[in-house]
């Protein structure tokens, strides 16, 4: 049969935009290495910086990756949570130093004096050591582990939104449950692996709200969960800290230097308290069904 000039042509290649997927994952990898060389230099900001990007690339890699259980995928994960843990301690100690500088009702004793200077150089000697344990990982590995799997190209829409919507349910569940197991109890340890799940249930949601092109509310709501309890948990290590350093005190006689670094512990043990009473005051399980509703609500961008 003749076509008219009425009749409409029949496409021959894919609507351009159609993968979404392939797009989001290379900003994730990137994001990674972008802040790296800074990281390794001791650049506080490109650190904290890094260790978000490889978050957010965890979360990504088995969403959006063609072979999610493959082993580039597999090799690139344990790499990604490598360089997350290398750094964690030097972070804290970032915080810890912040934190002890926004106190401005301490008196200038030399104690105090003291107890500072040693935070600074540990958290020098934090750095030096991350730098090292980073340059230890198989970066060079990972990176091309990394180059393969986009080689491959990203999952279709449909197998994504169907992983999304089964890491939300799952996750979610995990999350209430938690938040319920712990009722009103303070558990410093329980508390801090409750922001790792709500953590990840933000980038999963702002992983959400980029591959469909839509922003919504829920990543914003577990921000600010999420911050809360890292308010809890800052404290909590802080208070440890000066624990530690009130012990080593006592131990070598040093009676002045130990009771100025318990009347610090007592302070960061009731913030670290104060916060999770505002933490409990939010109501965090209809907080997190907020955000969870407010996901499910959201549909595929046309």
């Amino acid at each position: 049969m003749t076509r008219t000039h009425a009749e409409p042509r029949k496409k021959t290649t894919a609507p351009a935009g159609i993968d979404r997927a392939t797009p989001l994952l290379r900003e994730r990898i990137r994001a990674v290495f972008r802040r790296m060389p800074q990281a390794l230099a001791g650049d506080e900001e490109a650190l904290h910086q890094m260790r978000i990007g490889a978050r957010r690339l965890r979360v990504a890699l088995p969403l959006l990756a063609h072979k999610p259980e493959g082993r580039r995928v597999r090799r690139s994960l344990r790499v990604l949570r490598q360089v997350t843990r290398s750094a964690g301690a030097s972070r804290d100690l970032d915080v810890g130093v912040a934190l002890l500088a926004e106190r401005r009702d301490v008196e200038a004793t030399p104690q105090w004096a003291l107890l500072r200077r040693r935070m600074r150089s540990a958290r020098a000697r934090s750095r030096t050591r991350m730098a090292d344990a980073l340059l230890d990982l198989e970066i060079a590995g990972l990176r091309r582990n990394l180059r393969a799997v986009l080689a491959l190209g990203a999952e279709g829409v449909f197998m994504v939104l169907r992983r999304l919507r089964e890491t939300r349910a799952a996750l979610g569940a995990e999350v209430l449950a938690a938040i319920d197991a712990l009722g009103e109890a303070f558990d410093a340890v329980a508390l801090h692996q409750l922001r790792i799940r709500v953590r990840r249930l933000r980038y999963l949601g702002e992983l959400a709200d980029a591959f469909r092109g839509q922003a919504s509310a829920a990543s914003a709501e577990l921000k600010a969960m999420q911050d809360q309890l890292g308010l809890i948990q800052d404290a909590h290590v802080l208070s440890a800290w000066f624990a530690r350093q009130a012990s080593a005190a006592q131990s070598r006689g040093q009676q002045e230097l130990a009771r100025e670094a318990r009347a610090h512990k007592a302070f960061f043990v009731e913030a670290s308290r104060a916060h999770h009473r505002v933490f409990l005051a939010q109501g965090p399980a209809e907080a997190v069904r907020r955000a969870l509703a407010t996901m499910a609500r959201t549909r595929s961008a046309a």
